[in-house]
């Protein structure tokens, strides 16, 4: 089993302004630490707020043949008023993550898990609507495992916030998002 390759691919998509891209580099730089091959895309239109933005991180520990994903085994989609736009771009036996407000459709496919994580609300709740993003990345660590929820946690300590408040809180939306996730999973 040692030398069995390990790959994990996912989409994250919403629109522009909720945090996707930065979730996803936060992913690929936490990633970084223990996988020697990793990739991050952003896709974005001409809208700096309000367009359709997604990004693709895939890491692994064999080369990576391509950034471009059709496909993953997890997506993760932060509008809900999204999930028909995207639901095809998760593998069937795949995990959807999606935020659960403002979710307008059933979803047509059942060859997947679907996960709605109350991220916006939650980060409304906590009384700061810019940390939904973290809660969201959280609980796609929380259902997954595939990285510790220590890397992850360091890693947006090193990235984002200057001050102790902005940090603690993000450690907080990151914990979160990990709880969210794993009771999903149960």
């Amino acid at each position: 089993m040692a030398n069995a390759i390990l790959k994990n691919d996912v989409i994250m998509a919403g629109i522009g302004g909720m945090g996707v891209l930065m979730a996803g580099k936060l992913l690929a730089w936490a990633a970084l630490e223990k996988h020697k091959y990793v990739s991050w895309l952003p896709s974005y239109g001409v809208e700096k707020r309000g367009g359709v933005c997604e990004c693709t991180v895939i890491f692994s520990n064999s080369e990576i043949s391509s950034p471009l994903l059709d496909q993953a085994k997890t997506l993760i989609v932060f509008a809900g008023s999204q999930l028909g736009t995207f639901e095809s771009r998760v593998n069937g036996n795949g995990i959807m993550l999606i935020d659960s407000a403002d979710i307008k459709e059933e979803a047509k496919r059942s060859d997947y898990k679907l996960i709605k994580i109350p991220a916006v609300k939650t980060a409304h709740e906590k009384g700061d609507s810019k940390i939904s993003n973290l809660i969201m990345l959280g609980a796609y660590i929380g259902a997954t495992q595939v990285l510790s929820h220590e890397l992850v946690q360091e890693t947006v300590k090193k990235n984002l916030g200057k001050d102790d408040v902005t940090k603690n809180r993000n450690k907080e939306a990151i914990q979160l998002g990990i709880k969210l996730g794993s009771a999903a999973m149960q």
